[in-house]
């Protein structure tokens, strides 16, 4: 399957967002298919990329002319290479307030890029996250049905129709140890995917983050990058992770802010409640695509990943993207992500907060689970008055465990 025929669950989303804004921006890591997602069913639309000389000067060499000859239907791919875009687009947005659908940028890891398109295009912009590959995804399936509970307030109904769910996927475990990346999640060959992503990981430290932070030393950057790699899904020690690396605790900071703000790490805030005065502050995070994770650790088959030490980690980072993924997908529009950990040790994976309500997720790799295992759970539900929570986990069935606890395999995520 050719990556330019791949479609993404964030089509109709853009799509609906250039009916509402003259300018819509993807956003996204490298090679996540943005490019490929801005062109898609716009044969029509000028296509220019700012990475390319040709296009960079035609375009910066007389902004006036150059609007003049193409004022709308435009994708400007890698804007970031060119900030003075954002100044002249409000321009000329602005001779023309009320049209909708004009533009389309993609920009990859800057973090000054988000920054820019707020201060310049406020009001005048739609930015969206592209992600890697979902599972759904890279079957050309739709989007699960589970998403839709988040579309209303959850109750004791949502609890009936997750219930009545079929789980598209049986195995997820090849997605899990692959990733998401299109162009070498779609290939056969273990060798050229290897290949790629030992050349992305490259590009990525030598290139990208080289690009942006000039003064960056770039083998303790890989040396970090490498550690990261190995936490995914844990609470993250600055002070420890400093001593390893050999920089300081404030370095380390800057560091997973670089990581966090290049979409290679996601930074998970703890849950505060004022129902628990013992919650551990300190965020946790996860590397954003297990293929990569996998790569940078040396997992690189089946036997490797369901056997190694880090797999219930690794496993948890994967299903909270896929989550966060989906909900991304969904109409849901106001909502957050958190996890929590009391001093005394209860932990929740994973808290969606948003119109839809409180909604706490357990993620367990094994197959079967018992409420045992689920004591922080359930403790969490009673407190916060919930009407459910789930348990993602590797079995093949939606079953209730109690009252309040519903079992849910990630083949239905």
């Amino acid at each position: 399957m050719e990556m330019t025929d791949i479609s993404r669950n964030l089509e109709n989303h853009i799509s609906h967002l250039l009916t509402l804004f003259p300018v819509v921006m993807l956003v996204g890591a490298r090679q996540t298919g943005k490019t490929t997602l801005s062109r898609m069913g716009r044969a029509e639309w000028h296509y220019f990329d700012l990475e390319n000389a040709t296009d960079y000067d035609f375009i910066s060499r007389d902004y006036d002319f150059f609007f003049q000859e193409y004022p709308n239907h435009i994708i400007f791919d890698e804007a970031q290479e060119l900030p003075e875009l954002f100044r002249q687009l409000r321009g000329v947005i602005d001779t023309n307030r009320k049209q909708t659908g004009r533009f389309i940028l993609t920009g990859s890891s800057s973090p000054e890029l988000l920054e820019q398109a707020s201060d310049s295009l406020a009001g005048r912009i739609a930015i969206v996250e592209i992600g890697t590959l979902k599972m759904n995804e890279y079957r050309q399936q739709a989007l699960p049905p589970i998403y839709q509970i988040f579309e209303q307030v959850l109750s004791a109904d949502s609890l009936d129709y997750i219930k009545s769910l079929d789980c598209p996927i049986d195995d997820v475990i090849p997605y899990f140890l692959r990733g998401g990346y299109p162009e070498p999640t779609l290939t056969d060959d273990d060798y050229a995917y290897n290949i790629w992503m030992e050349n992305y990981y490259r590009t990525y430290v030598n290139r990208d983050v080289k690009k942006l932070f000039p003064r960056l030393d770039a083998i303790r950057y890989r040396r970090f990058v490498a550690m990261l790699s190995s936490l995914s899904g844990t609470i993250i020690n600055k002070a420890q992770l400093g001593r390893s690396v050999d920089v300081s605790e404030v370095t380390i900071r800057d560091y997973l802010d670089i990581a966090d703000k290049t979409f290679f790490w996601r930074t998970i805030p703890s849950y505060e409640t004022t129902k628990s005065k013992s919650t551990v502050k300190m965020p946790k995070g996860i590397v954003r695509d297990s293929g990569i994770n996998h790569y940078l650790t040396g997992i690189h088959s089946r036997e490797i990943l369901v056997r190694s030490a880090q797999v219930g980690h690794n496993f948890e980072s994967f299903i909270i993207e896929e989550i966060i993924k989906g909900i991304q997908a969904s109409k849901v529009t106001r909502w957050d992500y958190y996890y929590y950990r009391t001093k005394n040790g209860a932990e929740i994976d994973l808290i969606l907060e948003g119109s839809f309500g409180l909604l706490p997720i357990e993620i367990k790799f094994g197959q079967k689970t018992t409420l045992k295992q689920l004591v922080s759970l359930q403790q969490f539900v009673k407190r916060h008055d919930l009407p459910f929570g789930i348990v993602v986990n590797n079995s093949t069935e939606v079953r209730r465990l109690s009252e309040e606890i519903i079992q849910v395999p990630a083949g239905c995520l």
